[in-house]
């Protein structure tokens, strides 16, 4: 389980929920759009909830759906994966959203 605190991943995900999360074993357990737990080697001691982009070398690109917020790969860099979110626990039951449309 993680619990979420701060504002990047609104609306899909909001401060105060609490997240099931699988461990990922393998690489093609994570696909773009997937929910994930994941550290960046830059700043190992941050353990985020961000949207996987894309695969890239060394681990994944990540960011929050909301762009006001760049405390993801726009900041950090490469991400490395450790969990999958299956689910949400609190307050509100249920499967997460897609993601959303992004703006070009």
């Amino acid at each position: 389980m993680a619990r979420v605190t701060g504002p990047s991943m609104a609306p899909t995900v909001r401060s105060g929920d609490r997240l099931l999360v699988r461990r990922v074993r393998s690489a093609g357990a994570v696909q773009p759009g997937d929910v994930v737990l994941a550290r960046f080697p830059s700043r190992p001691d941050l353990l985020v909830v961000k949207r996987v982009r894309r695969s890239v070398p060394g681990g994944y690109w990540v960011e929050g759906d909301n762009p006001l917020v760049t405390d993801d790969s726009r900041a950090f860099g490469v991400a490395v994966v450790v969990g999958k979110v299956v689910g949400r626990l609190r307050p509100r039951p249920g499967r997460l959203p897609p993601a959303p449309a992004l703006e070009t």
